[in-house]
């Protein structure tokens, strides 16, 4: 239970160390992580299905594990990543392979262009014209 002014309460630590707090109700374990940055990671020990649900609704964190620890980081298939200060997006499995590669979209006409068929495409038609200022009057 170190003091909430120590380096090792305010940075981010990736090992060899990590910090245990212990709380005396939910709620106060809930407002200590909500007054700080989102954590990359929260583990959370308790068997109450209706508690652990309740910090994963009024908390933002990274990743989360229920009754152990790092267990989110080690399942290759899990989105890993944080939020916030910690990060965005996610790595591993196929969130990893999706926030790493990047969709090319690509739109190729046909030779039949029922767009400008309509004449709904530059240049503008008479009927375009009449459709329009028609529109803009109302």
């Amino acid at each position: 239970n170190p003091s909430d002014d120590l380096r090792i309460m305010k940075d981010e630590i990736f090992g060899p160390l990590m910090v245990i707090k212990t709380y005396s109700n939910e709620q106060d374990c809930i407002d200590f992580i909500n007054a700080r940055p989102s954590p990359l990671a929260f583990y959370y020990f308790g068997e109450d299905k209706q508690k652990q649900q309740q910090m994963l609704d009024q908390t933002l964190s990274g990743g989360v594990t229920i009754n152990n620890v790092t267990m989110h980081v080690s399942c290759y298939d899990l989105p890993f990543g944080g939020v916030g200060n910690s990060g965005m997006g996610s790595y591993h499995g196929i969130e990893g392979f999706k926030t790493f590669s990047h969709g090319r979209s690509v739109f190729r006409q046909g030779k039949l262009d029922l767009a400008k068929l309509a004449g709904t495409l530059p240049p503008y038609g008479e009927k375009v014209k009449k459709v329009l200022a028609s529109q803009i009057k109302k």
